[in-house]
C-alpha cells in the first residue's frame, strides 16, 4: 500500500507530505483543497497510463495548475505580521507528484519547456523521473532515473543507460517496462494502473445501469456503473456472495437482491424489499437505493486494486444508509487500501470506529492546502530528487 503521498506546487498543495494507512478518511471544509488532493492523485494515476500532459491540459495547461502564492510562505506572513508578497523567484518553476510504498518509491517533475519557435511550447514536459528502494529518495537507493530524455538504470553498482531520446511528454511506465530488464518500472506500473477511482456513478433516470444491458463476467464496475447488473451476477458467481446478501440486508432490512437474465443475453438489477408482491425494478428504484447498490458492487469486487479512492461517498444517499456503507468500507479494507473522501459526519463517525482508520483534516491558511494538527516532525522522511 501507499505509506507516503508527496505533492509540491499543485494548485494550493505548495508542499504536502501525508503518511497514509489501509483506510484514510479526507474531510475538511469547502475549499480547504480536498478536490486539490483528489485530483493530484488522479495525476499521479495517469503517468502510468500515458495521460499526464493530457490531464493537464484538461486542467488548463501546466501554468493554470501552479502555486499561485509567493514561492515560499514565511511564518511571519502566516502570523499577519508582514504582508504576504512575492519576491524574485530563485527556483525554476516545477510540479512535483511522488509516494512511497512498501518496496518502491516513485517521483516525477513536470515543468515548461525550453523556449523554441514549436506551436506546442506550453506543453508540460517531464524533467526528471525516479524509481528507488526504500521509503524515501536518496541518492544510493536510487534504481531508475530519467532526467530529461535520458532513462538509466542501476545495474549492481554501475549505471546502464536504457534510452537516450525519450519523448518529452511520455512517463517512462509508458516507454520502458520489461518486466526482465527493468521489474522495477515493470511492477510500480502495473500497480498504479489497478488503482481505481469511483465518483461519477449515474443515478438519473436515463442512467444505462437502470435498464437492462448485454452482461459479460465484470469482475470490476465501470466507472459509471453502467454494466451493474453484470457486475452483482459476477460477486454472486465467482466473488464473495455472502458479503453481497450481507450488504443488502445491512441497508434494508428483509430485502433480497436478484438479477434477471433475459433471453437475449441482457440482465437487470430487481430488488424484493419486505411487504411487496413483486421485485422493484431498476427503474423503479430511488436514486439513493440506486447509488447504494453501485457502491456494493464496486466495493466487492472479486479483483480488488491496491488502492481504491471514493470521492464524496455520501452523495444522494439517505443519511440513516451511512453507518452501513461505513461498515461495508471498513470491511474492504482489510484488504484494499482505501481513500475515502467525504464531509459526511455521520459517515466519517462510523468509519472512525474501526482501529486502522487514519483521519486526515486538511485546512487552508493564506491559500495553501496544510494538513491539521500534522506538525514537521510527524511529517514522514521525504526527498525530492534534486
Amino acid at each position: 500500500m501507499i505509506t507516503t503521498l508527496a505533492i509540491g506546487n499543485y494548485r494550493s498543495l505548495l508542499k504536502l507530505v501525508i503518511p497514509l494507512g489501509r483506510l484514510n478518511v479526507i474531510t475538511g471544509a469547502n475549499g480547504s483543497g480536498k478536490s486539490n488532493l483528489y485530483r493530484a492523485l488522479r495525476l499521479l494515476a495517469e503517468t502510468a497510463q500515458g495521460g499526464v500532459v493530457n490531464a493537464l491540459a484538461r486542467e488548463g495547461g501546466l501554468n493554470s495548475t501552479f502555486w499561485a502564492g509567493p514561492e515560499k510562505v514565511t511564518r511571519r506572513m502566516r502570523k499577519g505580521e508582514v504582508a504576504v508578497e512575492g519576491g524574485p523567484r530563485q527556483e525554476v518553476v516545477r510540479l512535483r507528484l511522488g509516494f512511497a510504498e512498501e518496496d518502491f518509491g516513485y517521483a516525477i517533475t513536470l515543468g515548461l519547456p525550453t523556449p523554441s519557435s514549436s506551436a506546442f511550447a506550453l506543453d508540460p514536459e517531464i524533467k526528471r523521473e525516479c524509481i528507488w528502494a526504500g521509503p524515501f529518495y536518496r541518492p544510493a537507493a536510487l534504481l531508475v532515473d530519467r532526467v530529461g530524455a535520458l532513462i538509466k538504470v542501476r545495474a549492481k553498482r554501475e549505471w546502464e543507460v536504457v534510452m537516450q531520446h525519450a519523448s518529452h511528454f511520455d512517463s517512462m511506465f509508458t516507454q520502458v517496462s520489461d518486466p526482465r530488464a527493468l521489474p522495477e518500472v515493470f511492477q510500480l506500473r502495473e500497480t498504479v494502473r489497478h488503482w481505481r477511482f469511483y465518483d461519477h456513478f449515474r443515478t438519473d433516470a436515463e442512467a444505462p445501469a437502470r435498464v437492462p444491458q448485454l452482461g459479460t463476467r465484470t469482475p470490476v464496475l465501470q466507472h459509471d456503473g453502467r454494466d451493474l447488473a453484470a457486475a452483482l451476477q459476477t460477486i454472486r458467481e465467482i466473488g464473495d456472495s455472502h458479503a453481497l446478501d450481507r450488504a443488502i440486508s445491512d441497508a434494508f432490512a428483509g430485502a433480497k437482491l436478484a438479477i434477471s437474465v433475459q433471453a437475449d443475453g441482457r440482465f437487470a438489477v430487481t430488488l424484493h424489499q419486505e411487504g411487496l408482491l413483486r421485485c422493484l425494478t431498476g427503474s423503479e428504484l430511488s436514486d439513493g437505493t440506486f447509488r447504494y447498490l453501485l457502491w456494493i458492487a464496486a466495493l466487492l469486487t472479486p479483483r480488488p486494486p491496491s488502492l481504491m479512492v471514493l470521492n464524496e461517498p455520501e452523495t444522494s444517499l439517505h443519511p440513516d444508509l451511512l453507518p452501513a456503507l461505513a461498515r461495508l468500507i471498513i470491511q474492504v479494507s482489510n484488504k484494499t487500501q482505501v481513500w475515502v473522501i467525504s464531509h459526511a459526519h455521520r459517515l466519517i463517525a462510523a468509519l472512525h470506529e474501526a482501529p486502522h482508520c487514519q483521519r486526515i483534516e486538511l485546512e487552508k491558511q493564506l491559500g495553501q492546502t496544510l494538513v491539521k494538527g500534522l506538525g514537521v516532525l510527524d511529517e514522514p522522511a521525504w526527498h525530492w530528487p534534486d
